[in-house]
């Protein structure tokens, strides 16, 4: 059993693998399109556990200056790699500060969850409004935790040089108090040898009425489906959700 930032740093090289069933253009197109809606129109942009940066690097396509936030150096070191145009920091999304304000904040992949509790959620909170301008939005992706399934896994393999990975995650909440865990479990092997890597990191565990009531005195809160094919509606009984958080 490894720390979390171990995990990932023994395995930044491979991070990409392990997400590379994610769809980081339609993600990153959706809060474009959401930012051009209800944003103010600015082109500055921060992301938030921005982990080796691949949604940084189709923000910059799309004209944005874009910037970088995340607790793992060798991480930030791959995304100057990918994106050398973009400014990375090494900071604590839940206690982070700006020089300069900017018109959009992105947090993906339910990274919003890292906040291992209910006050540091509040703190990361308080501190994307600091460093939002008038008409910023702040976009990320959260799960409710009444709505969680503790037996529903995401499994995928792929293969990279001699090597053959298996990547396995899950939520699982007990049903009670304000943290959950997400559970990572990795299978690395080459010429008949497996090292496996596993790990269980605290979560904050909050439901999404919670969620608003914590959003509602900072921001405009729209609740999306979490579709980023089309712009939709959250359906009301959906256990994952957009929120796109528009600073009053």
């Amino acid at each position: 059993m490894m720390s979390s930032n171990a995990l990932y740093t023994d395995l930044s090289g491979y991070y990409d693998l392990m997400c590379c069933d994610i769809n980081y253009p339609a993600q990153s197109n959706t809060v474009h399109r959401l930012h051009q809606l209800l944003g103010n129109g600015g082109k500055t942009h921060l992301d938030l556990a921005c982990g080796t940066g691949p949604h940084i690097r189709h923000f910059i396509d799309y004209g944005y200056h874009s910037s970088g936030l995340d607790l793992n150096q060798p991480m930030l070191d791959l995304a100057k790699a990918r994106c050398p145009q973009a400014h990375f920091m090494l900071q604590n999304m839940c206690s982070f500060t700006l020089d300069k304000p900017v018109d959009l904040i992105s947090c993906f992949l339910y990274s919003i969850h890292y906040s291992a509790g209910i006050a540091q959620l509040q703190q990361c909170i308080a501190s994307v409004f600091n460093a939002l301008n008038p008409g910023g939005i702040f976009c990320f992706n959260a799960v409710d935790k009444d709505k969680i399934c503790n037996n529903s896994a995401v499994r995928h393999s792929t293969t990279h040089g001699d090597s053959h990975f298996v990547f396995e995650s899950l939520w699982h909440y007990s049903g009670v108090g304000e943290q959950q865990a997400l559970k990572l479990r990795i299978a690395k092997t080459n010429a008949g040898n497996t090292q496996r890597w596993q790990d269980e990191h605290p979560m904050v565990a909050i439901s999404f009425a919670q969620l608003q009531a914590l959003l509602s005195p900072y921001f405009e809160v729209h609740m999306l489906a979490h579709d980023y094919d089309k712009i939709a509606p959250w359906d009301t009984t959906s256990g994952n959700a957009l929120f796109v958080c528009v600073k009053r």
